[in-house]
This record gives C-alpha cells, sequence and structure tokens, in this order.
C-alpha cells in the first residue's frame, strides 16, 4: 500500500512515520515552496503528545528543543491570583509538558520523517482528486500530478481536502493570536511556570526560561481584519491593567498575528479512500493547548487501523470522534472566557477559584493528559 499525504506540517510528517511503522508507504505533499516552517509563533505539546511521539520514538528532539512547563497559574487583570492547575501529567518517566517554537517543532517531525525514508515534495497544491475506486489521484496546482491506495489530509484548519470530500468552513472564535519572545524580558516568573492573565479588555500567558527570555502570547478579541501594526493595539488593550505586559509587548517583536479558528464537528472525517486527519478533521482552538498532540494522537490510531481494521478509516473515525469533540468543545469554552465582557469578567474572576479546585485539578484532568494510544507494531 503507497498513501499519500497532503501537508507537511505536524501531521503529515508525524503520520508518515507512524504508517511506516505498520509498513505502509508514504509520500508526502507539501503546498508551500520551501516548507511551512516560518509559519507562528510558539506552542504546547502537552503530555500526551509527548507520550505518543514516545512511540515512534521521536521524542527526545522535541523536549531537547522546548522549555518545560508543567504548571500554569491564573491571574486577573487587577493583579489577583486566581489559582493554579497543570499544564499536562508527568509521565511515568518523569516527562512533562513542553512548549517549543512551531519552526521548531516542523522543522524536527520534518527531518526524523525525511531521516527515515519518507519522501517529501514542495510546491504541491491540491487542486482536486478523483477516487477511482482502486486508487486515488492527486491533481497539483502546477500541473503534476500523484496516485496511491489512498489519501490522508494532514492539510490544517483551511483544509483544500476537507473542501472536496467534506465541505465547511472553521469557525472563527473572535480572538485574534500574537506571541513573541523577549531577551530578559524582566517579568516575574520561575521556569516551569505558565502566568494565564484575563486582562481587562484582553488575555496574556507567559512563561520565563531557564536562560531569563519570556516567552509570550496574547489574545485580543477583534473582528477579521487586514491591518500591518497590530502592536499599538495590543499595548492600548493591556495598559490598564495590573502587570507589565503592555511594556513587554512595546519592547517585544511580534512573531505570529493570526486569527483563532476551531471547527464545527463534522458529519464525516471520510469518503471512499481519502480521510482527514489533525486540524483538517477537527481543529481546535489553541487555549486548551491540545491542537499538536490530537494530530501526533491521530497519527498512531490511523496507522493502527491500516493494519488491523477490514473498513479502517470509519475504525479510525470511531476512536477518534467522541475525544477530539471533547477537546475541541472544552478548548472553546476557555476562549469564550478570554473574551468576557465586562460583567462577564467580574463573574468569572469571581467564580473561577472555585472552578479550578473543583473541574481544574490533576484527577479531573486525567482524561485529557493521560490519553495513552495501544499501538502494536
Amino acid at each position: 500500500m503507497k498513501a499519500l499525504i497532503i501537508g507537511c506540517g505536524i501531521a503529515g510528517p508525524v503520520t508518515a512515520m507512524a504508517l511506516q511503522r505498520v509498513g505502509i508507504e508514504s509520500h508526502i505533499f507539501e503546498a508551500y515552496g520551501g516548507d511551512a516552517a516560518s509559519v507562528g509563533s510558539f506552542l504546547n505539546v502537552a503530555s500526551n503528545g509527548l507520550d505518543a511521539l514516545r512511540t515512534l520514538g521521536a521524542h527526545h528532539p522535541v523536549m531537547a528543543a522546548g522549555i518545560p512547563t508543567p504548571t500554569m497559574i491564573m491571574w486577573s487583570g487587577t493583579g489577583k491570583r486566581l489559582g493554579q492547575v497543570p499544564n499536562g501529567m508527568a509521565l511515568d518517566d518523569g516527562t512533562v509538558s513542553h512548549t517549543i517554537q512551531r519552526a521548531d517543532l516542523f522543522r524536527i517531525v520534518r527531518d526524523e520523517a525525511r531521516s527515515r525514508g519518507v519522501e517529501i515534495s514542495y510546491g504541491k497544491r491540491l487542486v482536486t482528486l478523483d477516487d477511482t475506486g482502486s486508487e486515488v489521484v492527486a491533481h497539483f496546482d502546477d500541473g503534476t500530478t500523484a496516485t496511491g491506495d489512498i489519501l490522508i489530509a494532514a492539510d490544517g484548519v483551511h483544509s483544500r481536502t476537507r473542501q472536496l470530500i467534506a465541505p465547511a468552513r472553521p469557525r472563527y472564535s473572535g480572538l485574534y493570536s500574537f506571541g513573541g519572545i523577549v531577551p530578559d524580558g524582566g517579568l516575574p516568573g520561575d521556569p516551569g511556570e505558565y502566568h494565564m492573565i484575563f486582562g481587562k479588555k484582553a488575555f496574556f500567558g507567559y512563561t520565563v526560561a531557564s536562560g531569563g527570555d519570556t516567552w509570550w502570547f496574547a489574545n485580543l478579541p477583534s473582528e477579521i481584519v487586514e491591518r500591518e501594526d497590530w502592536k499599538p493595539l495590543l499595548i492600548e488593550a493591556f495598559r490598564g491593567d495590573a502587570n507589565d505586559s503592555a511594556g513587554l509587548i512595546a519592547r517585544s517583536r511580534i512573531d505570529a498575528a493570526v486569527p483563532i479558528y476551531d471547527l464545527a464537528p463534522l458529519p464525516t472525517w471520510h469518503r471512499g479512500r481519502v480521510v482527514l486527519t489533525g486540524d483538517a478533521a477537527h481543529a481546535t482552538s489553541p487555549s486548551a493547548g491540545q491542537g499538536a498532540s490530537l494530530a501526533i494522537e491521530d497519527a498512531l490510531v490511523l496507522a493502527d487501523c491500516l493494519k488491523r481494521e477490514a473498513d479502517p478509516f470509519a475504525a479510525f473515525e470511531a476512536r477518534r470522534r467522541d475525544r477530539v469533540e471533547k477537546v475541541v468543545a472544552y478548548s472553546r469554552r476557555i476562549s469564550n472566557n478570554k473574551a468576557a465582557g465586562p460583567v462577564g469578567r467580574v463573574v468569572r474572576d469571581s467564580l473561577m477559584p472555585f472552578f479550578l479546585r473543583k473541574t481544574a485539578s490533576s484527577e479531573s484532568l486525567a482524561w485529557l493528559y493521560r490519553h495513552h494510544v495501544e499501538f502494536s507494531q
């Protein structure tokens, strides 16, 4: 069997490595002329995602390039400490969630796949496909084609493949995401801690690396607009908060400024010999820090189903749908709290300490962070 994989972000290379473990050859086709390594700022790879990478023998380089971030401390914009929750749960060997620059994660999984013999072609933007019943032919915008036994869509939240087999547009969350890294940022905090601040007008998060650099992100309620310079608007949004987030942004280069989307549940993830995976099937907002981890889990489950099941795509969807839809809904609730209005902010800040004690403990989040994919090679 040969698989065509559309997309060389995170899901594509990891899927190729998982398929290789069960004896399936694959070829990745990336729309970008080079690769997507320069897109975005940084992201979270939660402990469940690292557990899945460990199954593929690919977790060590990811951890080496990232910074351990096992703890989140919540604050109001007035400076009130709202509570502390885990960012993941330590694995049996002590592995905790890591924060990593998106470019580094792209590079690592791409290079890992390539070193294992996976072929990657660039400048291949999918236009359409033909499913003959015995094979799939992908047609690219440069006039070339590729033929395989199956086609796996790992082409992200704005998936072209999804538009061809299960048309659905992603939902805008009402928030823009920004991020950057400031050498010696000067904000208080110990390495390993995320500080999450529910500001009066926007949401601000940061962690301090062991060397003193501050990795920060912000979520700003906004309509989708074209704007060349977001910095003045961001500084103004945080100016009245009881912290130096506005000052840090003023000293920072903004590495990312993108609208946040997720995806409502699709009626199906597959049609014929074509299947959606990762964000193409179930894009989630970054608020739960699970997008990359869900894609990595998908890779293992899909490969396992292709090895073991008579109807592998239906089995893959059945095994994954409940979990990923629960994560998407959970992350969407968090995003909605970030965009609360004046009255909502008062209610949120009053109730959040109680909520965190009751529903955000290690035990209550075990479903999210302790999930382990059984994978028999």
